[in-house]
Order: C-alpha cells, then sequence, then structure tokens
C-alpha cells in the first residue's frame, strides 16, 4: 500500500472509529444515566456552598442564605423541589435498604440499567447469626449496591434503614424486620449495620473474600466526616403495633415507664448514635406516654445534647399528619406542623409541611428561623454525603455501577448469612442430618415451598430469585412437591390433602414447609394468633400420620409460632427455623439438611455450650451436628464475648 493510500486509509479507518466510540458513548450515556447533580459549571459551580475546602457548617448556612422562604418550605419533605435558579435539582430523601436495595420507597426504582439486587435474608434471622461482622459485611455490600444505583440514576443517598424497634409483642406484623427482642442485641446490630453501611471503616484492596477489607478511605480522612451513604435509625421510639382490635400504629399510645424506655426502648438508638455515627433518627407515628413520637422535644434534645447525635430527623411518611388527624394532640393543621419542628424534627416525609407551613408562618406559630435550624441539618448531611461536590461519577465512589450489583462475591455472602441464621429447634435421635447417598425420592409439601418470594417486609428484586424447592434435586435422585393447601399459606381448607398424602405416602424422606408470609404478617398487619395459619397444623400431622419415616418440619415466618404439637410428636423428627431467608435460602436449607453446613441449635435450657459465646462447628459432611444452644435471654454475654 503506498504511503499517500495508507494514510487515505488510516483517516478514513479512525473517522469510522471515532463515529463508532461517539455512538457506543453516546449510547453508554443513554444507558447509564448520571444523577442530577448541583454545583455543574460553568454556571453554578462558583457559590460558597459548593466550595469544597469549606467546612460543612459554613457550606449549608450559604446555601440557606440564597433561599426564598417559599423555596426553603419547600426543602422540608421527602420529595425535595428543585431550585432551577441555583441549579438545584429536585431530591427524593426517602429510599429503602432494610436487608438490600428495597423497592418500598419512591427513591429506588429498577427500571434501569440496574433490574435486581443481592436479596440478603430478613433481619431477625440474619440477626439470628449473632455474628456481628457478618452484620457489618451485609451492609457494606448493601451500600456498595446503593452507591452504584445512585450513579446510574436509580436511588438516593439517603436510606431510611435500620429498623431497631424492640419486637416485644410476637403479634407484630413488622417484628420480622427487626433484630429481635433483647435490647443488647438490637443496639449491637445498629452499630454493625450503620459503620458498615455509611462506610465508616470503608476499606478497598485484600479483604476476607466477600471483596471488603484492606486500606481504609473513609470517614476521617480529610477531617470532613464524610458519608458513603446515610442510614436512617427507625422508629424513635416505643413502636411495635400496626393494627390490633380498635388500636392502630397511627392513635396508638406506649404507656412506658422511665425505667423500661431506659432499659429497653432506647438502648439501640443510643448505641445507633454514639457508636454507630448514624446521620439520621426517623421518629414513629405512635405516642409516647400521651405526647406524639415526632413532638417529643426532650427525646430528640436527649438525641444531640446527650447522645451527640449530627444529623437530620424525619417524620415516619405522614406522622405529622397523625399529629393532628388521629391523635387529635392539636388544634389545627398548623399547630401540629408547629409542635414538630418546634421539637425538633427536620424534614416530613409526606406532603403536611408543604401545604400548612405558610400558613404556620402567618399565623405565627412558626418562625424562619425554626425553618433554617431544620434546613442547616438536612443540608449537612447532603453536603457530608458529597451531593455538592460536583459530578458524583467523578468522586470517590464514582466508578461503581451496574457491575457492582449483583456479584458473584454478594451472592455468597447472602448466602452465608442464610446459612447461620437457620436454626434447628429439634432433632429426635440426630435425624438430621441426611445422607444424600441413600435416599432415592424425596417429598417437599406446603405452600411456601416452591414460592421466590423469600424475602419478607421490604424486598426489591432478587438477583436470582430461586424457591426452596430449586436446591432439592440436586441432593435426591427424585424430588416430588405438593402445596397442600391450594390457596397458599392462609390454607382455608384441606382440598389439596390429598395430592400432598399421595406424594408423601411414595417418598423416602418427607419434608413439610409451613408457617408464615407477608398476608398474614407485615407492615400494618398484625397477628391475632400465634397457631399456624388455617389447616398448616393439620396438614403437618395428617402427613405425619400417613408416612414410615418420622418427617421434617421448616417453618417459615418472623413472628412466633406455637408449634408444641410438634415438640413431643414422635413422628416430626426434626424441626428447623429459618424465617425469611432470602435469594440464597433454599441453598441454605438443603445444605442444613444434607449436614454441608450446621446450623444453630436451639433447646430449653438455654445455655452455650461453650461459655464464652463461640459458635461450634462440625467438620463438613459430619453424621451430626454440634449442638449450639442459643436464646435471646443470654445474647447480652453473647455480644460482649464479641466485642
Amino acid at each position: 500500500m503506498s504511503p499517500h493510500w495508507k494514510s487515505r486509509f488510516l483517516f478514513f479507518f479512525n473517522t469510522i472509529c471515532l463515529f463508532r466510540f461517539a455512538a457506543f458513548t453516546c449510547q453508554s450515556i443513554a444507558s447509564y444515566p448520571h444523577p442530577e447533580f448541583p454545583c455543574k459549571p460553568p454556571d453554578h459551580h462558583h457559590y460558597a456552598f459548593c466550595n469544597t475546602s469549606l467546612p460543612v457548617a459554613t457550606r449549608a448556612q450559604s446555601l440557606i442564605s440564597h433561599l426564598t422562604l417559599p423555596e426553603k418550605i419547600q426543602q422540608l419533605i421527602d420529595n425535595a423541589t428543585s431550585v432551577p435558579r441555583l441549579g438545584i435539582p429536585s431530591y427524593e430523601w426517602w429510599s429503602e435498604s432494610l436487608h438490600g436495595i428495597a423497592s418500598n420507597g419512591p427513591g429506588v426504582t429498577f427500571n434501569g440499567s440496574i433490574q435486581s439486587a443481592t436479596a440478603f435474608p430478613q433481619v431477625l434471622l440474619t440477626a439470628a447469626s449473632f455474628n456481628r461482622s457478618l452484620w457489618y459485611l451485609i451492609a457494606s455490600a448493601i451500600a456498595v449496591e446503593g452507591r452504584a444505583m445512585y450513579n446510574v440514576g436509580q436511588a438516593g443517598l439517603t436510606f431510611w434503614a435500620p429498623n431497631i424497634n424492640i419486637f416485644r409483642d410476637p403479634r407484630w406484623g413488622r417484628g420480622q424486620e427487626t433484630p429481635g427482642e433483647d435490647p443488647a442485641v438490637a443496639a449491637a446490630y445498629a452499630v454493625e449495620f450503620v459503620k458498615g453501611f455509611q462506610g465508616g471503616n470503608r476499606r478497598v484492596g485484600g479483604g476476607n473474600g466477600y471483596g471488603f477489607g484492606g486500606k481504609r478511605v473513609m470517614i476521617g480522612d480529610g477531617g470532613r466526616d464524610e458519608l458513603m451513604l446515610s442510614a436512617c435509625c427507625k422508629h424513635f421510639t416505643a413502636y411495635d403495633l400496626e393494627k390490633w382490635g380498635n388500636f392502630t400504629r397511627y392513635n396508638f399510645n406506649a404507656v412506658v415507664s422511665k425505667q423500661d424506655l431506659e432499659d429497653t426502648y432506647q438502648p439501640p438508638f443510643r448505641s445507633c448514635i454514639q457508636q454507630g455515627k448514624a446521620s439520621c433518627l426517623m421518629c414513629s407515628y405512635n405516642a409516647v406516654n400521651g405526647i406524639p413520637a415526632c413532638a417529643r422535644e426532650d427525646l430528640f434534645q436527649k438525641a444531640r445534647d446527650e447522645w451527640g447525635f449530627k444529623g437530620y430527623i424525619t417524620s415516619d411518611c405522614d406522622a405529622v399528619a397523625t399529629i393532628f388527624e388521629y391523635q387529635n394532640y392539636t388544634k389545627t393543621p398548623e399547630d401540629a406542623v408547629a409542635v414538630a419542628l418546634k421539637a425538633g424534627m427536620d424534614i416530613n416525609c409526606g406532603t403536611y409541611l408543604l401545604r400548612h407551613t405558610q400558613s404556620a408562618i402567618e399565623q405565627g406559630k412558626v418562625h424562619e428561623k425554626d425553618i433554617d435550624r431544620a434546613l442547616l441539618n438536612l443540608f449537612s448531611v447532603q453536603i457530608r454525603l458529597g451531593i455538592f461536590d460536583g459530578d458524583p461519577i467523578m468522586r470517590l465512589f464514582g466508578k461503581l455501577g451496574h457491575q457492582d450489583v449483583c456479584t458473584s462475591e454478594h451472592k455468597t455472602l447472602a448466602l452465608e448469612a442464610a446459612r447461620q441464621g437457620i436454626v434447628l429447634l429439634k432433632n429426635e435421635k440426630t435425624f438430621l442430618p441426611l445422607n444424600k447417598n441413600s435416599i432415592s425420592s424425596l417429598a417437599i409439601i406446603g405452600p411456601m415451598a416452591n414460592k421466590t418470594e423469600l424475602g419478607g417486609g421490604y424486598t426489591g428484586v432478587p438477583c436470582s430469585p430461586k424457591s426452596l424447592l430449586n436446591a432439592f434435586p440436586a441432593y435426591a435422585k427424585k424430588t416430588t412437591y405438593s402445596a397442600g393447601c391450594l390457596d397458599g399459606v392462609p390454607c382455608n381448607s384441606n382440598a389439596g390433602f390429598t395430592d400432598a398424602i399421595s406424594i408423601a405416602s411414595e417418598a423416602d424422606f418427607v419434608i413439610v414447609v409451613a408457617g408464615l408470609d407477608l398476608s398474614q404478617e407485615n407492615e400494618d398487619r398484625d397477628r391475632y394468633s400465634l397457631l399456624l395459619p388455617g389447616y398448616q397444623m393439620a396438614l403437618i400431622t395428617t402427613i405425619a400420620a400417613v408416612i414410615e419415616k418420622p418427617l421434617i418440619l421448616v417453618l417459615t415466618g418472623g413472628g412466633p409460632i406455637d408449634v408444641s404439637f410438634a415438640k413431643g410428636d414422635p413422628r416430626i423428627a426434626s424441626i428447623l427455623w429459618i424465617g425469611y431467608p432470602g435469594e440464597g435460602g433454599g441453598k441454605a436449607l438443603a445444605e442444613v439438611i444434607f449436614g454441608d453446613y450446621n446450623p444453630g441449635w436451639c433447646e430449653e435450657n438455654f445455655e452455650f455450650v461453650n461459655k464464652s459465646g463461640t459458635r461450634l462447628y462440625a467438620k463438613k459432611n459430619s453424621s451430626n451436628f454440634v449442638s449450639y444452644k442459643t436464646a435471646v435471654s443470654i445474647c447480652r454475654n453473647c455480644m460482649n464475648s464479641q466485642a
């Protein structure tokens, strides 16, 4: 090729490559959009609140000084309005991340380049591991996925988790979301979750096999108290009722003694703030000793003055409205707005402050300084998150994207969490583990066995949703299934029993999966009974009566279930509790039943095998489980031993 033609060819080739690169780049930008952000050059980067060299408080005060009163009011709701003249886009404060990025809040969407996120086990099951490092790792993994979703415009940076209320009433529909009824466990969980989620000890490189560990790069570097994401400890305080009889969470008054408040309800929140350094508190719907939780100035001041809280306080959604509309604590909506703002609440999830703050000001019940105080807390957290630092893609976590969500490491961590949380409640004559080499057929029965919705409340879109049933063909030559209850978990008839009996009578071993799902316990849904729903108990005893070998009973759900009928029944050899195990639940359950993993063990005497609280394991494929005796009554010692 002559030099002349060679140069023309290279020019032509490079031009084609340039157009192809431009097209690819445009396609990439369209496929993976940036989040909107303030302080964009050339028109809006010169403000003092964009100057990263200034202290956080100075930048926040600068931003407040540029806003008109109507603009300030529009920042007091979760869907904060944009301020186009300052180049500030709208911002949605409400995103959820209880045990994985969830779709409950409007701040998260799975309609984009990221269409799923790792579904870890529900909190109560994870808490049953009594493993603080595991809790930290899960929160860290969720944070990576949350920040990645923010970078592509599918999430915010402020997430309203964890739920650290005390699970005192076993009928409570949201007990599944909490670490349980022990204040020490809830406090320890709060600390680990918040630290891991906010990036308090964020490390990169090296690590522990799950992608975490190595060099610390966050809090304290540069003295700016940066946040990777913001965690919110909720619901402050004494909240454990949804809807029961004539009471709802909106009008319930929790009557709590001073000692009970200090010993039971407040320790998780105190630890969340003092040790976890949470950047958000959420006040609850209920009243505490006659005063709505979002109007408890004494509790808010204690959090800030005694516990050192540095963050913002949000209401639960429409909890300001309930002050007037349900609790009748004030005479007007304006009074409700005034009492909440003056108590120290900073932002309202909902529109109540947007609709009534201006009239409250006109009536002299709220002053602009009350709003400025709230905005200082709100903007300070946003500044710590880097929202006013320019293009987030160019910042510390800017490289996180779709490739960092649903990774093999995160899914392995979800599996490990399910393994460690499963509890063996009964195992007569060491019936478990089963030997897969001697099993030709296995019958799986029960309404929850073939469902893929295994996360419980506040779940998003799992990476790899699989049923419990899906994991067992790897362990048995033949696996058969029957729901037993044709209408699912409610099990309002025995119409499906015949098919269940048929497959059970032909199998070598039978596993019955019974218990609860979100039709029985959920937000805004408490239970009236601790018994198994509908005909589930009849299904279990009917199957047990027709098979030759004892069956294995697996219990799902977060709330306690009365299975005393099964405890002394020799036809039911083993009982396992798996809670809401997330997307790795099926594999974890199969591994436990067939001896690849040893679960926690709970016995009546509530004592540890090892008094130091050390968890004991048998070797892989051992013929016997190690007896690991746990109970919430001794969790305080467990937490102290792992501190």
